[in-house]
């Protein structure tokens, strides 16, 4: 252990060493000191990739971002979202509701009245084109329920757009504006950016046009559970509201992502933004171009990630692949035989690393493929060859019996669970058992387990009753396993979760 802290200490050290000797002039093609005799920062950052300004990468590219203007009636669902997670389209009030301290906006977003009182609401959001002859691209959301927009150019010239196709699922949307063939355009990055990197946003925040900050990639591939498409870059670039589908730039003037989405508890930037990779536009354009809509692969199943909790529970040597949380028994995998708590572990004999890496792998084939699919079925390794279908539209949850909202009397106790049968809670009924009090200390309620779950299975098994629930841990416990498998509904969701064998 001495010898691997010393060796992950002289990383750093002769890292540090080789930076201090570059300075001093040791390398002789090394800038050193200007003439007069101090060290010339700005060449040595020009040197190290820290741009001196980013003026001229921003002469290039500025003409190619546009803004996007949407109307909707007021109580439509294109009014956008209010959340800390919160997409960037802004929903502009009359002039008269703003707060004094706000700055006036452009104009043209100022409410106005349909025939039956109803206010009519502008939203802004950004775009950028991709091609000469007036394709542009900009977030799904932010054209939501419109089949025309108005987009604004950076020399302030407003034009008609047509939504030539919108996916939700990657929430990209492809414009046209038809008469000219001569629009300043972008195109996408070939590589994605490393963490680190410099980058610079450009958008129409707050109705502005055309403002650009700078910052750095902080993180890729981050999944914040919006859908199953998450691979998306966080920046720190500070964007804000209406900046939503505007485009992120490396510093070759490459588009590395389109902004679309913010972490922000106040609805302002706090420099945590994320932008969708250039690698899925450059997926999904293609398919919006031609047809309108994207066509993914499916395999009808829910599925998580395998923790180490549930790799115990299965039995399993080792955490990796995905666990089966539901499979629909008309879906693709469910004609193939794969049901609930299988573990799938390749696709053609390509491991499967995680969750993320799955979904990304199924969207991308084409439906009407036959492959095969590596799996763990109550232990054994087996080939599965499935049929794949094509993923639904729109796939409307089947809504779970509301949520346990207080405890039932004459419920059974144990040391962290008190369960009920479904069929016995007003409001509720149906199968399974119902979770109706956690002891806040225990290890289910750290696994997440709350008042209102319903337990369909315990280790592949349906349970009815509160005493199956105990015979199926019982079980367990006499087989030598700390841990059982549950399958529950969380609120809307179906998950799997490892509880410990005494927890009722």
């Amino acid at each position: 252990m001495k010898v691997l802290r010393a060796a992950i200490v002289a990383v750093p050290c002769a890292a540090a060493l080789g930076v201090a000797a570059w300075l001093i002039g040791t390398d002789a093609s090394a800038p050193r000191r200007d003439s007069r005799g101090l060290l010339d920062f700005a060449a040595i950052s020009k040197s190290m990739g820290a741009p001196s300004s980013f003026a001229d990468m921003v002469q290039v590219t500025k003409p190619a971002v546009i803004g996007v203007r949407t109307k909707s009636a007021e109580g439509s669902d294109a009014q956008g979202l209010a959340s800390p997670l919160d997409r960037f389209g802004r929903v502009e009030p009359p002039k008269s509701e703003r707060p004094k301290s706000e700055p006036d906006f452009p104009s043209g977003l100022e409410a106005q009245r349909t025939p039956d009182a109803r206010k009519i609401l502008t939203t802004q959001g950004s775009g950028f084109f991709i091609s000469a002859d007036g394709y542009a691209v900009t977030n799904s959301h932010v054209v939501e329920g419109n089949q025309t927009v108005e987009i604004q150019t950076d020399d302030q010239k407003t034009y008609p757009a047509r939504v030539v196709g919108a996916d939700t699922v990657s929430d990209i949307a492809l414009l046209k504006v038809d008469g000219r063939d001569d629009f300043a355009f972008v195109t996408l990055a070939d590589a994605p950016p490393r963490v680190g990197d410099w980058i610079l946003a450009v958008g129409n925040p707050f109705g502005l046009g055309g403002s650009v900050t700078a910052g750095i990639v902080s993180a890729r591939e981050r999944n914040l559970g919006m859908t199953s498409y998450d691979d998306l870059i966080q920046i720190d670039a500070p964007v804000n509201q209406g900046a939503s589908g505007g485009p992120t730039f490396d510093v070759h003037g490459h588009v590395i992502g389109i902004n679309t989405m913010i972490l922000s508890p106040s609805g302002g930037s706090i420099g945590i933004a994320f932008a969708i990779p250039a690698e899925t536009v450059r997926a999904v354009i293609p398919q919006l171009k031609e047809k309108g809509s994207v066509t993914r692969g499916w395999l009808g199943i829910q599925f998580q990630p395998v923790t180490p909790d549930i790799a115990e529970s299965l039995g399993l040597r080792e955490a990796r692949g995905v666990v089966v949380v539901d499979s629909q028994p008309d879906g693709p995998a469910g004609k193939a035989g794969i049901t609930s708590t299988d573990v799938i572990t390749s696709i053609n004999d390509e491991a499967v690393k995680d969750s993320r890496d799955l979904a990304k792998k199924i969207n991308r084939i084409v439906p009407g493929t036959s492959l095969n699919l590596g799996i763990l079925q109550q232990g054994a390794q087996k080939t599965v060859s499935v049929m794949i279908g094509e993923r639904p539209q729109s796939q409307t949850s089947v809504r779970s019996p509301p949520r346990f909202a207080g405890p039932a009397s004459n419920v059974p106790r144990g040391p962290e669970l008190k369960l009920a049968p479904a069929n016995s809670i007003p409001g509720i009924g149906g199968e399974g058992v119902v979770v109706t009090d956690v002891d806040l200390n225990g290890r289910a309620a750290a696994q997440g387990l709350e008042p209102g779950d319903i337990i369909f299975e315990v280790n592949g098994k349906q349970v009815r009753s509160p005493d199956d629930v105990r015979n199926a841990l019982r079980e367990a416990r006499n087989g030598g396993r700390r841990t059982v498998l549950i399958r529950l509904n969380s609120g809307e969701a179906a998950r799997l979760v490892a509880i410990p064998v005494d927890a009722v």
